[in-house]
């Protein structure tokens, strides 16, 4: 006989706590083995959406006549005392239980009798799983997504700031053209835009219903799916029942956008690590997001860019896990698919937090402008400017090209800057160089000329900065 408990909910059996696969099997599994299979401490943060799944579902029943109305009205309230008492720490989760799943399903019938047993009728946990997790990663996506756009705005702020802060642009890590830190921060910022579009796109084909697929083929049972869809604001509905349960798509593809934006931030962490040595320094970190060294007392070092810079590897890591994972299982639903939820919650978390201390970091430094502007003297930044200089004037690009070359290497045999060589030693390189090329090679004067859509040019940045802010609205 099945033991018999107690309490305030009313009676509870060993049975509603049984594997929810249970009554095939003569003996429980071996202690090891349950240990080994159970998901509930990685799945646990679905709760709530297992709970709303369940509620559309059994509203569904009720309205399809496949459990009586009055089940149907108990199922649901039952849920609600369910999410509430989560909330409230009046229930804990029992992590003995295999999963998220089998201990919502456990506690409602252990509080509301028979009729519990009833809400996962015409459902498995294989369409049940897939349908948690579109329902949870539909708003993890969106809060992924304002925590994106509170950095843009920070970046877009910092951009306004410094339209006129001169710095040398690097190509090869080479001293370039000279550009603005507003121009360069608004470069972070529109791949952080780029990625916002890929997890919009991704939810597009994330956002559609897979209940009502079962096990694999559906149900015999007058299930309505497109009722559920919508009650649960999805766009619709999976369209075949195999696939609804074996696909995975939405992971890989989510965890695909993970990893590109981890790889901006990393990217971003690169330029702060070089920016704050005593060779660049055009950056100063907050000493809240700085550290010392056990042994050195001057050091003060971009631990936290480091950091988000190191942990892309998980990320990527994450990915190529799920990529893994996927690559040869057969039709339909497989137990290797349970080992999605880790990677991809993982790649989640990282990059979630890597956002947050990013923005923080970044908002709370302060730039050494005058240590950028010096960085724009050396290394000949104006060079293509000459040429321009010189095509304005009607001489072919690849002939103007030369002479300015011819002017660099003049230069350097004297180590000092372009606008330093004379008037003759101009002419010397082109009869067509008058003395209004020292105003056209200007740092100023090169960023401000630069004035096509998406330029240095000050008027410019400010159009960028102002369709990131209508962005982030």
């Amino acid at each position: 006989m099945a033991k018999v408990t107690t309490t305030e909910h009313g009676t509870i059996t060993d049975d509603n706590h049984a594997a929810l696969w249970h009554g095939r099997f003569k003996e429980g599994p071996d202690a090891a083995a349950v240990d080994f299979e159970t998901s509930i401490y990685v799945d646990e943060r679905m709760a709530f959406d297992d709970i709303e799944g369940s509620k559309a579902h059994a509203t569904m029943l009720g309205k399809q006549g496949i459990i009586p109305q009055s089940d149907a009205d108990a199922i649901v309230a039952g849920l609600d005392d369910i999410k509430k008492d989560l909330e409230s720490g009046a229930l804990t989760i029992d992590y003995s239980a295999e999963d998220i799943h089998s201990f919502i399903e456990a506690t409602l019938t252990d509080r509301i009798g028979e009729a519990g047993k009833k809400v996962h009728t015409g459902r498995s946990r294989n369409d049940q799983v897939a349908l948690d997790e579109r329902l949870y990663l539909r708003h993890a996506v969106s809060d992924i997504q304002k925590k994106i756009k509170t950095l843009i705005s920070c970046l877009t702020d910092i951009a306004e700031q410094h339209t006129k802060t001169y710095m040398p642009g690097f190509t090869h890590m080479q001293h370039a053209q000279p550009v603005t830190l507003a121009q360069h921060v608004c470069a972070w910022a529109w791949m952080l835009v780029r990625d916002c579009d890929r997890f919009s796109d991704a939810v597009k084909r994330l956002n559609v219903s897979p209940l009502g697929a079962g096990a694999l083929a559906g149900s015999s049972l007058p299930l309505d799916r497109e009722y559920v869809a919508q009650q649960l604001h999805f766009d619709g509905v999976t369209q075949n029942s195999l696939d609804s349960v074996s696909d995975r798509d939405y992971c890989i593809e989510l965890a695909s956008a993970l990893a590109i934006t981890q790889s901006h931030l990393s990217r971003f962490c690169e330029e702060v690590v070089l920016w704050a040595t005593v060779e660049f320094g055009f950056i100063d970190l907050s000493e809240k997001w700085s550290t010392g060294s056990s042994i050195m007392p001057q050091k003060k070092n971009p631990d936290f860019a480091e950091l988000i810079r190191g942990r892309t590897g998980r990320v990527y890591g994450d990915l190529m896990a799920l990529l893994t994972m996927m690559k040869g299982i057969p039709l339909a639903y497989d137990r290797d698919m349970q080992e999605d939820k880790q990677s991809l919650f993982d790649a989640y978390d990282i990059v979630f937090a890597n956002i947050t201390v990013f923005t923080s970091m970044i908002q709370t430094a302060t730039w050494n402008t005058k240590r950028m502007e010096t960085g724009c003297e050396g290394g000949y930044l104006n060079a293509t400017d000459i040429a321009e200089y010189l095509v304005r004037k009607g001489m072919p690009f690849r002939t103007a090209h030369g002479v300015s070359a011819k002017a660099v290497r003049k230069a350097i045999e004297q180590d000092i800057p372009l606008e330093k060589l004379t008037i003759a030693e101009f002419k010397e390189c082109s009869p067509l160089i008058d003395d209004d090329i020292y105003a056209s090679i200007t740092t100023q004067a090169c960023v401000e000329a630069r004035s096509v859509t998406g330029g240095p040019a000050p008027e410019k940045v400010v159009e960028q900065i102002t369709a990131l802010r209508q962005f982030c609205k």
